[in-house]
């Protein structure tokens, strides 16, 4: 009794090493260089934004990506003292251009004023459904 179980359990072994061994692996994309013009959040999460004229309007507070990892829309804190009465609006990525000062810090700009900022409708962040919804 002993040796047809043990049979069947070295057959089912060597079939389904077997099977694995000739089965299609999953394909993965890897990437072997840097696509060009790509940078990291680093450089807009929680980035100081600037109106044209050099006042600090704005803080990037989050980067909102669409379902194909595309960055679309940008919350950024505005007014407040140090989190306190802050407001977190959502402006276009687009809105924000990037640009270099100063040795060639990072640094972002918006055409727009601190005020508009903060007349725009706030939102606030749902942890429950993680996502960021009207205040």
């Amino acid at each position: 009794m002993r040796r047809p179980v043990l049979t069947a359990i070295v057959l089912a072994l060597l079939t389904t090493g077997a099977s694995a061994q000739t089965s299609p692996t999953p394909s993965t994309q890897i990437l072997q260089s840097v696509p060009n013009n790509s940078v990291t959040v680093t450089h807009w999460y929680k980035q100081n934004i600037y109106d044209p004229a050099d006042n600090k309007i704005g803080e990037v507070m989050d980067v909102l990506l669409d379902a194909e990892g595309k960055a679309t829309a940008l919350v950024v804190g505005v007014g407040g003292f140090l989190g306190a009465g802050e407001k977190d609006v959502l402006v276009p990525f687009n809105a924000v251009r990037a640009t270099t000062k100063d040795n060639n810090k990072w640094y972002l700009v918006m055409n727009t004023t601190k005020d508009a900022l903060k007349n725009a409708k706030g939102f606030k962040y749902d942890r429950n459904s993680m996502t960021w919804i009207p205040e």
